[in-house]
Parts: structure tokens; C-alpha cells; sequence
């Protein structure tokens, strides 16, 4: 990773925080945003630690003032940008009210977030990573996001949204050298898991421990794959692509 680029948005907690650490390793300079000043300033203090250029811009990923900040900031430091995780999001209540009672202003706001945001952060990026017929796009999915379970409400439309959001950028750029693919990292020991199960009873996944497959899908090892829906958790049992 090393003389890479690397863009992740909401990377102060839970995976984006892991990736942000995980791509550090690796040697990526990284360019990460986040909603909360404190978080965002305690994990760019940590990455200080390896020897890297780190951008850290406190912004909200489904605004488009701030994704053109954030973006245009990224450029100005680094001149292009390798690869992008879309990241942030939000699980709306808490806990998570059925669709029948699910507040409207709630709804629209986790939609907006969670598939509005990678929408207007790729299409930024996207433009740029095409003029050198290069970069990887990863979305971060979930198993919500491919069967629909009750009481995952919109947080899990959402997820639908961005498996769709996925396959339609990945098809048109086909063929450009651009790759735009999803993985879905599977239950984490996170601050949304349990939030959203407060009640849960069984081992959750580090996230530390799931950042390979992003590795992976960022590396030159994963040319020319797109389009394609990647199981993190699988990936570290296995240790390849089935």
C-alpha cells in the first residue's frame, strides 16, 4: 500500500477506525473524515505513530459541501486518491422500531446517510479516478443489506440500497480500470451492534481482525475484480476468494 492514496469515511470508530489503523500498517497514506471532532482527533493522534501523511477533516459524508471539502482537501495534499471506502453510517433508533412505527424524519435521515452519502462521495471521486483509468471503490454492506430481517428497518434498506448503488457503478465503469465492489464484514464487537442488539449472547468479530479483504480489494492482487459482493468474515476463515 505504500504510495497509495487511501479515503475512508466515517474512520474514528468501529471498522472505519480499524481500516484507518489497518491501512497505516500497510504504509497508505490515508485522507479520513468523520462527524465527532474528539473521536476523529484521538484516531489521527494514534496514527501519528507510523510513518505516513494523514488528512483527518471533520466532515459529514452526506453533505455535499462537506464531501467537496473533504475531496478537493484530499487532492490539494495528495494530487489523486487510490481508493475509497464509503463507511459511514448510522443505525437510525435505537432500539429499532418496526417499519409500521418508524419515525419518517428518522428514516430519510439514516437513508441519506448510509446511501446518499457513498452516493455523493463516489461520484466526486469517481470523475478522478477515471481521468487515470485507475482506483478501487469498496462499499461497506451487510447482511441486512441482503435479506431483509424485522426490526432492521431502515438501516437495512439502506444496505439494500448500497448493494444496488454498487453493481450499478460497477457496471458503468466497466472496463475503465476503475472497480467499484462491496464486502460485508458480518457481526462486530462495535458500538452499532450493540446498540442495535443490545441483548446479544453469543462472540461478535473483532474488526481488527476483518481488514484484510479491504487490503485485498485495494491491492493490485484483486484486478480486475468488480462487482462483486465479498463476505469479510469468510474471507479471514478461508483466506482466499471462493
Amino acid at each position: 500500500m505504500k504510495n497509495k492514496v487511501v479515503m475512508i469515511t466515517g474512520a474514528s470508530k468501529g471498522l472505519g477506525k480499524a481500516l484507518a489503523l489497518a491501512f497505516a500498517k500497510q504504509g497508505a497514506d490515508l485522507a479520513i473524515c468523520a462527524r465527532g471532532q474528539e473521536a476523529l482527533d484521538a484516531i489521527h493522534n494514534e496514527l501519528k505513530q507510523f510513518n505516513i501523511q494523514v488528512l483527518a477533516v471533520k466532515a459529514d459524508a452526506s453533505n455535499s459541501r462537506d464531501v467537496e471539502r473533504f475531496v478537493a482537501l484530499t487532492e490539494d495534499v495528495f494530487g489523486h486518491i487510490d481508493v475509497l471506502i464509503n463507511n459511514a453510517s448510522i443505525l437510525g433508533p435505537s432500539p429499532m422500531p418496526y417499519l409500521l412505527d418508524f419515525p419518517e424524519e428518522d428514516f430519510e435521515q439514516v437513508l441519506k446517510v448510509n446511501t446518499v452519502g457513498p452516493f455523493l462521495v463516489t461520484r466526486r471521486v469517481i470523475a478522478g479516478m477515471l481521468q487515470r483509468n485507475q482506483g478501487s471503490i469498496i462499499n461497506v454492506t451487510s447482511e441486512a443489506g441482503n435479506v431483509g430481517y424485522a426490526g432492521w428497518g431502515a438501516y437495512g434498506i439502506s444496505k439494500f440500497a448500497i448493494e444496488g448503488l454498487t453493481e450499478t457503478w460497477a457496471d458503468e465503469v466497466d472496463g475503465t480500470g476503475v472497480r467499484v465492489n462491496m464486502v460485508d464484514p458480518g457481526e462486530m464487537d462495535t458500538e452499532m451492534h450493540a446498540l442495535a442488539v443490545p441483548d446479544t449472547d453469543y462472540e461478535l468479530a473483532d474488526p481488527n481482525d476483518l481488514t484484510d479483504i479491504f487490503i485485498y480489494l485495494a491491492s493490485e492482487e484483486s484486478n480486475p475484480m468488480n462487482g462483486k459482493r465479498l463476505s469479510a468474515q469468510q474471507f479471514v476463515e478461508e483466506g482466499e476468494i471462493s
